[in-house]
């Protein structure tokens, strides 16, 4: 009977154990006094009765206050709403602009990608700060700041799921002599349909948490409530948003998960 070798072990199987160590080791560094940023975990360990007292507030919800919800929360709702639709009908077309695969001008492209790249640099809370000092205070800040941010982030997926679709029907559509429009509507577009409905859905999630959070600068929505209730500290009442917040959430991503698979 002949013994049995075990196999070599693969080439390259020091890598992954390598990346790790690295990654934790720049963990610790950039944690470290005087080189990172001087974390101090003992403060939590000294403090833990602070954060106990808080939770435990927390986990008695206020239920009589759930009717002064209500306005804010259908607030919070439409404006995710109307920041989606805007955003995506202003995204379709500049992400065909931004695509290399639709846009063979290259000149054009790079400056529709490098105009995004700025509005997407910008976070969405500067931008409804900078809206509410504007246009005061109110849901419209809120929306235009979705808006932009829907669109930085819209284009952005959408085109690079263009520029990853087969290219051979857009270049048939180009040797019989059609004008990129309408290659782009006949040829590109049922092709970036599901990439484009996907991240809209996604985009609308993501609006909805956002949205929570821009009335703290005075965008309208639950954010100022939740602001309001935070300055005086009735984390009871504050629980209750968080609570009809996950409520939402997890509804939105069950719909959107049903509405995915019938888009695949």
């Amino acid at each position: 009977m002949t013994a049995l070798a075990l196999p070599e072990k693969p080439r390259g199987a020091w890598r992954g154990p390598a990346i790790a160590a690295a990654i934790l080791l720049a963990t610790v560094v950039m944690c470290l006094p005087g080189i990172g940023i001087g974390a101090d975990l003992g403060a939590i360990a000294r403090n833990w009765q602070n954060g106990a007292d808080k939770i435990f507030k927390l986990l008695q919800p206020d239920w009589s206050f759930f009717p002064r919800t209500i306005a804010p929360f259908a607030e919070t709702l439409q404006m995710a709403v109307i920041a989606t639709a805007v955003g995506a009908g202003i995204s379709l077309p500049l992400s065909f602009l931004a695509a290399r695969n639709t846009a063979p001008n290259a000149p054009t492209r790079i400056a529709v990608r490098a105009i995004l790249n700025v509005v997407r640099a910008v976070p969405d809370l500067l931008y409804a700060a900078i809206l509410v000092a504007m246009v005061g205070v109110g849901a419209l800040p809120g929306i235009l700041a979705l808006v932009l941010f829907n669109v930085g982030i819209l284009v952005k997926l959408v085109s690079e799921a263009i520029d990853t679709n087969d290219v051979g029907p857009l270049e048939a559509g180009r040797a019989v002599g059609a004008t990129p429009t309408q290659i782009n509507r006949t040829l590109a577009l049922p092709d970036a349909w599901p990439a484009f409905a996907n991240q809209t859905l996604y985009v609308f999630e993501l609006n909805v948490r956002a949205s929570t959070v821009l009335g703290l600068v005075g965008a309208g929505g639950l954010g100022l409530l939740i602001d309001a209730v935070r300055t005086f500290y009735r984390y009871d009442q504050l629980s209750l948003i968080i609570l009809e917040i996950l409520i939402i959430v997890i509804a939105l991503d069950a719909l959107s998960s049903a509405i995915r698979r019938r888009l695949v």
